[in-house]
């Protein structure tokens, strides 16, 4: 019997980080829904047990249904019937699972059917069903759109598509098309209002859409004639039960086989709109993709574990000239710095989910009542983190989980390369990470802006204050003079006042960034949980080299090249 919570202590450090407190009180409103609802808890320590209690479920699924599944999934995949889609059996079998277990509309309010967690659980039980099949996550994970439809829709839609998504039907967001992948504003399915009917009619063709023949989809389409920008696009929920969408094709993809990825023709389909008009990609979008970004940052530290569990599997048991191969400085280096990636992420992921737990309560919170002052200024001050660093989560999470999904193979050696091997469908699963969602390099253009304005700085300065054990003072102090080093490689970027040099460059700071956070924040860890020690002090050996590697690159690098890498 398997279960991904249980046998990852990694996962209740972080359930049972000192915020969770403060985020579970507001989230719960003081706990007044215990009187309307049996199920809801009636203190701090009444929810944590039921967070745990549902994590032990979500877990047990991930390892006895949804990780022995894997393989079959990923060689039969979905296939098209009469216009729609038939998952592959083992999909079916997952998916059924977790809709009995009650995992779904895990944080949405209980007017609505839902369990009204915070995001926290939600991601971890994503971070473990992504451990065990990248595939599937992609398809129960898309009931985060429902956020979406609870944050914009109007009372009557929400009361007519959240039971359903809590009562197991799945859903997707149909953005892209075929001339509009990252570049949303070229969006042009075409949305005409049915006055008669009391709805809107959908036509044209979406691309690269995500489970795209789910039960309820956000639709991106230009309502506005005569329009060809961001201004002109409106947000609208199709129901399937309508009709008027079929499934041309599902992509023939390099990894992610069980997820089925969709070109659909809507012809007049019926649609309502959600929201106002023109508010589509300007405000909905954004809010659609920043969640989306949280989802794919937890799916990569769950490929990661993976990769890294196949990785330390395979070392400990093979062996070459008379011994184990993880007795090898070559091999055991390499696992420790894949460990030392995966914990960086997974903490990164989980500080990125509190900061915006945090502020959408707030947000929430403000539809019921207005807030004070000083309320106001802490849903500001978490709204700019969470904004700073859900596309640093994404982004470096993603990376790491391409590199050690490539280092697990290698740990493999030829036996990696083989379909024999869980490591080999791991490594396809891992590439479309840094990919989807926004790729690293737009996840950089999100960030640098708070590199520029001083948010990660300041966000440093304050880590740099916090309690930490006697041991972590030297790596502390060490952390402080690499922020100086960061910090004078920001303003020699920014104080040349040229817009193509900071581009190019962006990256650097960014990750430059990320690597001093990381290894505050794994610092932080160890100083509450000693299991993350090694981590720290691998993390941060490595940050520290990448950090200063990024700064003499700056400072050496002369504006004027810049022509030469136009002609490469």
């Amino acid at each position: 019997m398997a279960n991904f919570y249980n046998d990852n202590p990694d996962l209740k450090h972080h359930l049972t980080h000192p915020l969770m407190q403060r985020i579970i009180e507001l989230k719960e409103r003081n706990f007044s829904d215990a009187e309307k609802y049996d199920y809801a808890p009636l203190n701090f320590d009444d929810a944590m047990d039921s967070y745990e209690k549902v994590l032990e479920i979500a877990g047990e699924i991930s390892g006895d249904i949804v990780a022995p599944n894997a393989e079959s999934v990923d060689h039969e995949g979905p296939h098209v019937v009469d216009g729609h889609v038939e998952y592959a059996e083992g999909t079916k079998k997952n998916l059924d699972a977790l809709v009995k277990a009650g995992l779904m509309g895990i944080s949405l309010p209980r007017r609505y059917n839902g369990l009204n967690f915070s995001l926290v659980p939600y991601i971890m039980a994503a971070d473990m069903v992504s451990r065990a099949d990248a595939g599937f996550v992609n398809i129960w994970g898309l009931q985060d759109c429902a956020e979406t439809i609870y944050e914009f829709a109007d009372e009557d839609q929400r009361c007519r598509f959240l039971p359903r998504v809590c009562a197991g039907e799945t859903m997707a967001m149909d953005l892209t098309e075929p001339d509009a992948g990252s570049d949303l504003q070229a969006v042009m399915l075409k949305a005409t209002p049915d006055e008669e009917n009391g709805c809107w009619r959908l036509n044209g063709v979406k691309r690269f859409i995500t489970n795209g023949d789910g039960h309820i989809a956000l639709v991106l389409a230009r309502s506005e004639d005569g329009t060809h920008d961001g201004r002109g696009l409106s947000m609208f929920i199709y129901d399937k039960n309508d009709g008027g969408v079929t499934v041309r094709r599902i992509e023939n993809k390099m990894g992610i086989k069980g997820s089925p990825t969709c070109e659909l023709v809507f012809k007049n389909a019926k649609a309502e709109l959600c929201g106002s008009r023109k508010l589509g990609l300007i405000k909905y979008v954004m809010a659609l993709m920043n969640g989306a970004r949280l989802g794919i940052a937890a799916q990569s530290v769950g490929v990661s574990e993976a990769a890294y569990r196949e990785a330390l599997s395979y070392a400990r048991d093979r062996k070459q000239f008379g011994k184990a191969i993880i007795e090898f400085p070559a091999v055991f280096e390499m696992l420790s710095v894949m460990k030392a990636k995966l914990d960086a992420s997974r903490s990164l992921l989980y500080e990125t989910t509190r900061f915006v737990d945090m502020y959408k309560t707030w947000e929430d919170i403000e539809r019921e009542r207005k807030l004070d002052k000083e309320e106001k200024a802490e849903m500001k001050y978490y709204s700019k983190l969470a904004d700073a660093f859900t596309p640093l989560a994404k982004g470096m999470g993603s990376e790491y989980c391409n590199q050690n999904a490539y280092d697990s193979v290698q740990v493999h050696g030829g036996s990696g390369f083989m379909k024999d091997y869980a490591c080999e469908r791991i490594y396809r699963d891992a590439r479309i990470t840094s990919i989807y969602e926004g790729t690293t390099q737009l996840q950089v253009v999100a960030a640098i802006r708070h590199v520029t304005t001083g948010t990660y700085l300041n966000r440093m300065n304050e880590y740099a204050q916090m309690e930490i054990a006697e041991a972590y003072k030297p790596l502390r102090d060490k952390l402080v003079e690499l922020t100086a080093v960061y910090s004078s490689a920001v303003e020699k970027v920014t104080s040349a006042k040229d817009s193509e040099y900071l581009d190019m460059m962006a990256r650097r700071l960014v990750e430059m960034a990320g690597n001093i956070i990381m290894s505050y924040l794994l610092i932080l860890d160890a100083t509450r949980n000693e299991s993350f020690d090694a981590s720290a002090r691998v993390y941060f050996n490595m940050a520290q080299a990448e950090v200063l590697k990024h700064a003499s690159f700056i400072d050496k690098f002369e504006i004027d090249s810049i022509k030469y890498y136009k002609k490469a």
